[in-house]
């Protein structure tokens, strides 16, 4: 696998992180079977890409920036599905979070 390709599944990884922690919301505590069941494969997907990501781009950054995508998408999807508060301090953390992805992206492994 390239580089390139190893960048854009580690960025699918980090988006089925995302679809999972919202599935986990919505298996509303494990009673909801269906929601539970998405939850376990979108979690076995999301683990084995970053798994085969791994192999080759850097553990630090491909880590960080995946732990990014999950955490920004994450609180985006909570705002626009759940309602949750969007606060000036919420805005900074997202931003110093973007910033911390550019970083280590552009930084020599």
């Amino acid at each position: 696998m390239s580089q390139s390709l190893g960048w854009l599944l580690l960025i699918l990884s980090g988006l089925l992180d995302v679809a999972w922690a919202v599935s986990m919301k919505l298996t509303q505590g494990y009673t909801r079977p269906g929601w539970t069941a998405l939850s376990i494969v979108l979690l076995a997907a999301f683990v084995y890409l970053l798994g085969k990501v791994l192999t080759v781009l850097p553990v630090g950054s491909a880590y960080a920036v995946w732990t990014g995508i999950g955490a920004l998408g994450t609180v985006l999807l909570g705002v626009v599905l759940f309602g949750e508060t969007v606060s000036a301090l919420r805005v900074v953390g997202a931003v110093l979070v973007i910033a911390g992805i550019a970083a280590l992206k552009q930084a020599p492994a």
